[in-house]
């Protein structure tokens, strides 16, 4: 969603599109945070719009918490801003924030990024006005009024391909690094940003050495993964495949939504 990350992030690119039309891209601001309730507000729309065009949306991604926030899995609170709670919680450290949060809400802490400062201080300041975040689907949320399945795709060798890959993308994430700093970007917001941002901005920092770069992205990109699988296995609605089988999957989903 954010302009101008593109290589840490892994965004499709114009070739790998394939002339298909791809939405909620470079929507963002990367100096200004982005929520998973502006995710499913500009989402929705996206929705009606390409329904609109007879065409059928298909919702890609790998964060299972915005993916369920958008089909009403999950009952995100309104909870406007509190100023002086945030400036209280912004001067405790993520690991502070982290523990108080594994204190209050032991099932936000599970799937939260425990190095993400904005996103701790956020669920605490949820937690304070209604006491948990967020609710899920069976305590008081109203599921969504689309159809929807849900298809996943399993992986061989998650780690080697995880590796080959940050290795491939690594000096162009460099690069992409130096110019959003050049562009404005603090190194504090890249901090926050998290996973390849976090570690590129200490290393443009000489806080680390390339070596310690690497391992680190490597060591979090994989408990990412399984982070994200760990989110993905609570969803019992989810059909896994194998992706080499397309046939299985494009049957699947026609007997689904008929």
């Amino acid at each position: 969603m954010y302009k101008g990350l593109d290589i840490g992030t892994g965004k499709v690119t114009r070739q790998e599109m394939r002339d298909i039309p791809h939405h909620l891209i470079d929507v963002a601001n990367p100096k200004k945070q982005f929520s998973a309730a502006d995710y499913k507000r500009l989402a929705k729309h996206n929705l009606r719009y390409i329904v609109s065009c007879g065409k059928l949306p298909i919702i890609v991604g790998g964060t299972g918490f915005y993916i369920d926030t958008l089909v009403g899995k999950i009952n995100f609170p309104n909870v406007p801003p509190n100023k002086k709670l945030r400036e209280k919680l912004s001067q405790k450290s993520t690991e502070e924030l982290f523990q108080i949060l594994k204190n209050r809400d032991p099932k936000r802490a599970k799937t939260i990024d425990p190095h993400n400062k904005v996103r701790l201080i956020r669920a605490l300041e949820i937690v304070a006005a209604v006491g948990n975040v967020p609710t899920r689907l069976g305590h008081g949320v109203s599921k969504s009024s689309w159809e929807y399945v849900y298809i996943g795709l399993k992986l061989d060798n998650l780690d080697q391909r995880i590796y080959k890959r940050l290795l491939k993308r690594l000096n162009g994430m460099i690069r992409e690094g130096k110019k959003l700093h050049k562009q404005g970007l603090t190194y504090k917001r890249m901090h926050e940003l998290g996973l390849e941002y976090r570690y590129i901005g200490m290393y443009l920092q000489n806080k680390i050495s390339r070596q310690e770069m690497i391992d680190k992205l490597y060591i979090e990109s994989r408990h990412y993964a399984k982070k994200q699988m760990t989110w993905f296995k609570r969803n019992k609605e989810i059909k896994w495949f194998k992706p080499e089988k397309y046939k299985e999957i494009e049957k699947y989903v026609e007997r689904m939504l008929g």
